[in-house]
């Protein structure tokens, strides 16, 4: 297991295997008492889960359907976009 220290508003990406494709980003959002807020970017095909939903879905309790996922990235998406633009500078 690779294990990274990041503060908040700092991201980790994950590359194919090319190394030319950020494949996911992981953005800290916000760090509050024993909580961190996580922002995923990825594109809308690769399946995103809580690890508690996934352990549903592989034990045929979840919906495996692949809709999990989209409801959990979108929102996501939505919060890092959100922060993004409130954090750039304007021109």
């Amino acid at each position: 297991m690779l294990v990274l220290t990041r503060k908040n508003r700092e991201s980790v990406v994950i590359a194919g295997p090319d190394e030319t494709q950020v494949v996911l980003e992981i953005t800290i959002l916000e760090i509050e008492g024993g909580r961190v807020r996580l922002g995923f970017q990825a594109d809308t095909r690769m399946p995103i889960h809580r690890r508690e939903v996934w352990d549903r879905i592989c034990n045929g309790n979840g919906n495996g359907n692949g809709q999990a996922h989209r409801s959990q990235v979108a929102p996501a998406r939505a919060i890092a976009a959100a922060t993004d633009q409130a954090q750039r500078p304007e021109a």
